[in-house]
């Protein structure tokens, strides 16, 4: 789906919103951008963006506060489109699906075709756009369904593959952090072209097993099947600084954005867990991890910011500057799942 949730707010209040540069989420000083319209992208405003950053870059900007029930009922929505086509539907988010139609339940045996045939039920069926990848895999297919957003179809038929890939900055690649990206960068890989000649020894003895993964990727070479029963474990999100940090306090105020990530693609995802885990990178490239589990599953930033505040003080601070942090929650169970409310006093 493009701009899931602004585009479900413009759709819904056009007087207000239509046409408009419009952020999802928390207002300034201290709020988060989930999602950004169109509209606000040429300014620099993007999700997971401290909403003090993107009213900077957009004075204009209009912050509009998440309604996830709306977006949940919405994706529901969505599902007997897709379903009307194939069963085998793997759900990443609540506006992104993989879908397998080797073999439809309905139409043509064409990907081009039916990916259109879908997006057009979307936009006359629910009033907004979609953007689809056809590929003989799902990493070439996922990236060729961000190419050309808003409202595109990017087909990449198999003879096309390896020339697309060779184009596509190493950033893109599944797996391909800031970190990471910097190490190939050092390694003099900037595109897929680069990551096609280096011999995949080379790439294991750098990276281990996703070295392995990477050489896989540049020669198009990817069996992940489509799981419509995968069962998510784990939900996070992490941030590599420009600059190392010492200071607990602004370990605290990163950590911030970072939960707030989280709490978006555990509500996303409908879930919620028990286990918090809190990771920390050194200056020294040392991979430090805290956790706990709680009786009673979390699912939103405050609460998830009081667990790694804690984590983060006990038993001590870091004792070294940290050049990454990142949160993620564990032991999933369903959002709507039953469950007994218990008083946790926090000192």
């Amino acid at each position: 789906m493009d701009a899931f949730y602004a585009s479900i707010e413009q759709r819904d209040d056009p007087g207000r919103y239509a046409g408009q540069p419009i952020a999802v989420g928390g207002g300034p000083p201290r709020g988060v951008v989930m999602t950004a319209s169109y509209e606000a992208r040429p300014y620099g405003i993007h999700s997971a963006q401290p909403s003090a950053e993107a009213a900077r870059r957009c004075p204009d900007l209009i912050f509009v506060p998440p309604r996830m029930d709306v977006y949940k009922a919405e994706s529901r929505a969505i599902r007997p489109i897709l379903r009307r086509y194939t069963d085998l539907i793997e759900p990443v988010s609540l506006d992104e699906a993989y879908l397998d139609v080797t073999t439809p339940k309905h139409g043509p045996a064409s990907g081009t075709l039916i990916a259109e045939a879908i997006r057009e039920a979307i936009r006359t069926k629910r009033g907004l756009t979609a953007s689809a990848g056809v590929a003989a895999n799902k990493f070439v297919a996922k990236v060729a369904s961000d190419w050309d957003k808003p409202d595109g179809c990017t087909v990449v038929r198999p003879d096309e593959m390896l020339d697309f890939i060779a184009g596509l900055p190493t950033e893109a690649f599944r797996g391909v952090g800031p970190v990471t990206a910097e190490a190939l960068q050092a390694m003099g890989i900037h595109t897929g072209a680069d990551l096609q000649q280096v011999a995949e020894r080379d790439l294991v003895r750098r990276f281990g097993k996703r070295g392995r993964w990477f050489a896989a990727m540049a020669r198009g070479e990817d069996a992940r099947p489509v799981r419509p029963n995968r069962e998510r474990k784990s939900v996070g999100a992490e941030q590599t600084f420009s600059t190392i940090i010492a200071d607990p306090d602004q370990m605290l105020h990163r950590l911030e954005p970072i939960a707030e990530r989280v709490a978006q693609r555990l509500g996303r995802a409908g879930r919620k867990g028990r286990t918090v885990t809190l990771k920390m990178k050194t200056c020294h490239h040392e991979v430090l991890t805290r956790q706990t589990t709680l009786q009673r599953p979390v699912a939103s930033a405050e609460v998830l910011m009081q667990w790694a505040e804690r984590l983060l003080s006990e038993p001590h601070p870091p004792e070294e500057p940290l050049r990454l942090l990142g949160l993620t929650v564990s032991s999933l169970i369903a959002e709507d799942a039953a469950g007994r409310q218990l008083e946790l006093a926090f000192s």
